[in-house]
């Protein structure tokens, strides 16, 4: 994807002093930076949480810039900031971050310091800040990427860099890192565990009470899920309690993520998924293949499905094979 120049250029102005990073719990790929080491640098602030698609898809961008203009004086620090519990566990995030190839230091906010210090409330969001430690810019939300490369250079002159850039980078996404498609009505993210979801079918009531059987209607209305087998239901995640639990999606868009986990660190839980009800095929995701099946290993977002051709609602099941796969969250691309 090449990054169009048309977008007018911002004129950073001065938001406030930038908070420190002395919040995080640990860091990696860098010992701890501070206010005092980065003096002198233009810093870009990267909030992002490993299994949510919308801070999965910028960093390609993010990772370019990082290369780019290190030696112009840019330090990018991803502050990973979890949202769900097993992203606070310091051993999953390394791994996350060594199979996403970030090389750029990583501040882990496992105790929400550093957030609320930015008082940010977004993922993504991208806070720049100057030479002499000041906030001059922020964007929230995935896009806007030339946008966001132009204050970089603006910064970086500022800060005595050379004037010339020579353009924006050029970036094509793969994979989970794909740009979204240009769906308008695309289905929106759902919760699994029962805080924080909605549009549930199963005629069984969704709430807290151990082990439970679950039946699956006739048929889903669009952007409505069921369940079916034998479920533990948490504030959070549902967890299959015997081979053949199943989740049903009615959705519309290109892709279907689900955020997933397996019961055991060293026990893959196997799962098929079906299109329509039939196997998936050259609309498989990338942790799928054509006939549907695939493992959950380690916690993290798995993409389901990749449509070829979109504009139609699609039935989307996953059943899986072994008991123990905790399912917390579906987004969509």
């Amino acid at each position: 994807m090449t990054v169009s120049s048309a977008t007018p250029a911002v004129r950073p102005w001065d938001e406030g002093r930038a908070p420190d990073f002395d919040g995080a719990v640990g860091w990696l790929n860098s010992p701890p930076l501070s206010r005092v080491s980065l003096q002198g640098k233009v810093v870009l602030v990267s909030f992002w949480t490993y299994t949510c698609i919308n801070s999965l898809r910028p960093q390609p961008y993010i990772k370019s810039w990082a290369a780019k203009y290190r030696d112009a004086g840019l330090v990018v620090i991803g502050v990973h900031t979890p949202e769900f519990s097993f992203e606070h566990e310091r051993a999953n995030v390394t791994t996350a971050v060594r199979a996403l190839n970030v090389e750029y230091p990583v501040a882990i906010d496992s105790d929400y310091r550093i957030w609320r210090a930015f008082r940010n409330n977004y993922w993504p969001a991208l806070y720049f800040i100057d030479g002499k430690g000041r906030i001059r810019h922020h964007q929230f939300g995935e896009g806007a990427y030339d946008q966001a490369e132009r204050v970089i250079q603006t910064l970086l002159r500022e800060n005595g860099a050379a004037s010339s850039f020579d353009g924006l980078v050029q970036v094509a996404g793969r994979g989970i890192e794909a740009p979204p498609s240009d769906e308008q009505q695309q289905s929106p993210e759902t919760y699994v565990g029962y805080s924080r979801t909605e549009r549930f079918a199963s005629p069984e009531r969704l709430g807290y009470g151990g082990r439970r059987t679950f039946s699956a209607p006739a048929r889903l209305s669009v952007n409505q899920w069921a369940l079916s087998g034998s479920w533990d239901v948490g504030t959070e995640s549902a967890v299959v309690q015997a081979a053949g639990g199943r989740i049903l999606y009615r959705f519309h868009g290109r892709d279907l993520h689900l955020v997933l986990r397996p019961g055991k660190a060293d026990t893959p839980v196997r799962f098929k998924v079906t299109l329509d009800g039939l196997p998936p095929g050259d609309d498989h995701g990338v942790d799928c293949d054509a006939d549907g099946l695939g493992e959950v290993r380690t916690p993290r977002l798995y993409q389901l499905i990749r449509q070829n051709r979109t504009g139609q609602d699609r039935l989307l099941a996953i059943e899986f094979l072994d008991p123990g796969a905790q399912a917390f969250v579906f987004t969509f691309g």
